[in-house]
């Protein structure tokens, strides 16, 4: 029983993926110069190059281009007065809580940027969700005396064995175009392999309701919806990482 339970689990994320358009399949995988590149755009610079790459070619899937996606750089927000009509007690939100800084941002709207780079109490973090894993949660950006900007790839990915073999998103840094899977909670190729995310302690954040916030956060900043902006043409990069992966790393 046991073993045709199984089966029949493996056929059913057999057909979930197979409906998903293989990275494989159409090509986002090539190589170019002596490197193994993965699909990142229209540009030829938006390649990531992944020579060091720790998952499985065969189980990614999309590969839309890593700025089609509104990854929020400077979000918006509005306060909890100016927000409460649009929103009913049931909404969900993950909110991150400081000394001085409540943040909150809605999932309808983290499902359409699906990353909010964002600051708390002068802390750079960052706010992601995936709606195909239903996983969300808020991380830090600065490693060691370094702060990074993190982004959508375009892709997700799979594993049998991790999070249930459902897909989730694979983001990049800009800093050093690394890609990371958040279901394992870091990089997974690019100069940061191996460096771990991180989360913030879970005394910081939470996902919650509406009806929460209104009554636990009346001081809360509410993020704004419907954003958009132009996806920057260049930005800082680090060349030199080598403390953070000794310091980061698992």
């Amino acid at each position: 029983m046991k073993k045709m339970c199984f089966v029949l689990i493996c056929l059913v994320l057999f057909n979930v993926h197979s409906q998903r358009p293989g990275a494989v399949e159409n090509g986002k995988f090539f190589e170019e110069n002596g490197n193994q590149l993965l699909y990142g755009g229209e540009s030829e610079s938006e390649h990531f190059i992944i020579n060091n790459l720790d998952l499985k070619p065969a189980r990614f899937h999309y590969g839309l281009g890593r700025e089609r996606f509104p990854a929020l750089l400077s979000p918006k927000f509005e306060s909890l007065e100016s927000a409460k009509t649009k929103w009913s007690d049931t909404d969900r939100f993950l909110v991150a809580h400081g000394t001085q800084d409540i943040k909150a941002y809605s999932v309808s709207d983290l499902t359409r940027h699906e990353v909010v780079n964002d600051v708390l109490d002068g802390e750079p973090i960052f706010a992601a969700y995936c709606i195909l894993a239903d996983l969300g949660g808020i991380y830090k950006r600065t490693y060691a005396d370094k702060e990074f900007t993190f982004a959508v790839s375009g892709y997700t990915y799979f594993d049998p064995v991790i999070w249930k073999g459902l897909d989730g998103f694979i983001l990049w840094d800009r800093e050093t175009e690394s890609l990371w899977w958040p279901l394992i909670d870091k990089a997974v190729s690019g100069s940061l392999k191996g460096v771990r995310l991180q989360k913030l302690d879970n005394s910081k954040w939470e996902d919650t309701t509406w009806k929460v916030i209104e009554e636990k956060y009346p001081n809360a900043r509410i993020m704004v919806s419907d954003q958009d902006f132009e996806r920057p043409k260049e930005w800082r990069k680090y060349n030199e990482v080598s403390d953070i992966v000794k310091t980061y790393a698992n």
